[in-house]
């Protein structure tokens, strides 16, 4: 007998950032569980926490990759916390766990994210500066890196 899983999605981002980009991930994470699809992260702060308090609040179902050995240091919101032991190298598990890749902000690690989704064949949606990579969908708003990430998936 199979079961069908729920499609995972990589959320990408700053480790900490502003309330406004706090919203969006938040937002983002809630438009995304909506859908019925488990989002992944790094488990950290910042837009990987907001995420997965707005997949949480929606009722949908959170995973964080840690970067350390400690799984009881995830943010709160992470239902699955895999603790690696790998640094920053657990940026490819981030990525090659969610069939698709938003990234909202950030800094060097969520660009090396963008490039290994990438790599990996992982389509990308970047609200704000990213979207102007080549590769990259720009979206304006969580709403568009939703209904972006449904149509690249469907191979729109």
């Amino acid at each position: 007998m199979t079961t069908a899983r729920p499609r995972r999605i990589s959320v990408i981002g700053a480790a900490s950032c502003d309330a406004a980009t706090a919203a969006q991930a938040r937002r983002l994470g809630a438009l995304l569980a909506g859908r019925g699809w488990e989002v992944v992260c790094g488990g950290g702060g910042g837009v990987m926490a907001a995420a997965c308090q707005g997949a949480r609040e929606a009722g949908g179902r959170t995973i964080g990759i840690l970067p350390g050995n400690d799984p009881g240091a995830a943010n709160p919101y992470v239902d699955v916390p895999i603790a690696t032991g790998l640094g920053i190298a657990r940026n490819v598990l981030v990525v090659l766990n969610g069939e698709a890749a938003v990234a909202v902000a950030g800094g060097a690690g969520t660009l090396s994210e963008i490039g290994l989704a990438l790599k990996l064949g992982r389509p990308v949606a970047a609200i704000g500066y990213y979207g102007c990579l080549p590769g990259v969908r720009a979206v304006a708003n969580p709403e568009e890196a939703a209904e972006a990430v449904a149509a690249l998936l469907d191979g729109s």
